[in-house]
């Protein structure tokens, strides 16, 4: 089948349309990315929706609102990028997260992502898969990382054990023990590691008064030094204690957050850019330590996606906090690293057409393996 994924992140930079050719079953998929493009949105539509997802009330007409404005957003993406004498059978749309509450004790959790799949299915005359998290969090789990099995599908090895790090707005890891270890399957860990790219980007839009969105490859923040007092202390957050299953959101790690660890800063006098390397060295300190924490030993290699592997500074400060680890790009192993996530919503549609389940309870914390998504068929 020829699927289009489309995923709007924690980042709320845009969206990503990924149209993949996908032959095969279950685990066994080849998977060729025809094109890939990230269609911004609209400055007014993005502050929007970031503020709805800092906790801004919005009334119920203007949730309805905010839901068709995205759902068209995420119609005119797939339009927009359909290849000249294509034909695509299926859409998998992840929609943009506005609300993310993790399961509490005798408690489900609840994940709301808008865009409308009955509606996209409408504007494009093409099935549509949406609503990924529901099942998931139905059958007792966080509804994240979804992007595990894909993971598993995609990069488990024979040889090397492997960490599938996302750094979007919020980090995501799958751990992947090499196939020849015993009972490896049982042993795949994934959860979210915190902070991503999203405190650094909001740093950067308070500094510049909005004028630019995230810190162009780490080149401000490479010319200033991390306060590592402050990283200490900030690693005490009961979230990175917090053990597996776990998954978070702008919901903690947000504009409030962010001015709380500026007011941690105060009685160090950082400049612009030592503020601003602090927050990435949070990123990539995060990531080691929960790895040192949860994995039984450190992957013989890291594989990298999401926006953050594309800024060269915080792929440096990664590398210093795992030296005896491999860093990798997923590009090096010819999966788009950009498109990573759209491709993985993209399957998870094959998946669920195919009536095969989609979610890793080792991972998510769910009693069962369920199908995810609801199928819109196109009218």
């Amino acid at each position: 089948m020829i699927v289009a994924g489309l995923m709007s992140g924690t980042s709320v930079d845009g969206i990503d349309t990924a149209v993949v050719d996908i032959q095969g079953t279950g685990l066994n998929l080849k998977v060729n990315l025809l094109v890939g493009q990230t269609f911004p949105y609209s400055t007014s539509l993005r502050t929007k929706i970031l503020q709805v997802c800092e906790g801004d009330s919005i009334s119920m007409a203007e949730l309805a609102q905010l839901d068709h404005a995205i759902s068209f957003e995420f119609a005119e993406a797939v339009l927009n990028i359909i290849p000249k004498d294509t034909k695509i059978d299926l859409i998998g749309s992840h929609g943009q997260t506005v609300y993310h509450q993790p399961p509490k004790k005798n408690q489900l959790g609840y994940s709301l992502q808008l865009g409308k799949g009955d509606y996209i299915a409408h504007l494009t005359n093409i099935d549509t898969v949406s609503n990924f998290r529901v099942a998931d969090i139905a059958a007792g789990g966080q509804g994240a990382p979804l992007v595990s099995k894909i993971d598993l599908c995609l990069y488990r090895h024979s040889r090397h054990s492997r960490c599938l790090q996302n750094i979007g707005g919020i980090g995501n890891a799958t751990y992947l023990p090499s196939t020849h270890t015993p009972k490896w399957q049982e042993k795949i860990i994934g959860w979210d590691t915190g902070p991503g790219n999203a405190l650094i980007d909001l740093a950067v839009q308070k500094l510049t008064n909005n004028q630019q969105t995230f810190d162009f490859n780490g080149d401000w923040s490479r010319q200033g030094k991390p306060c590592l007092p402050l990283i200490k202390e900030w690693l005490k957050q009961d979230f990175f204690h917090q053990k597996p299953p776990k998954s978070t959101g702008r919901e903690l790690f947000g504009h409030i957050y962010l001015e709380k660890c500026h007011q941690d800063t105060q009685n160090y006098h950082l400049s612009n850019a030592d503020w601003l390397a602090t927050l990435t060295e949070l990123t990539c300190a995060s990531i080691a330590d929960s790895y040192h924490r949860f994995l039984p030993s450190l992957p013989s290699e890291v594989i990298l996606a999401g926006g953050g592997s594309r800024n060269s500074y915080l792929k440096q400060r990664l590398q210093s906090y795992l030296p005896d680890c491999h860093l990798l790009v997923s590009d090096d192993l010819g999966i788009s690293s950009e498109f990573k996530e759209a491709i993985a919503f993209a399957i998870l549609a094959y998946w669920h057409v195919n009536n095969y389940e989609g979610n890793l309870p080792s991972v998510t914390g769910a009693k069962k393996d369920v199908i995810l998504g609801e199928l819109h068929k196109a009218i």
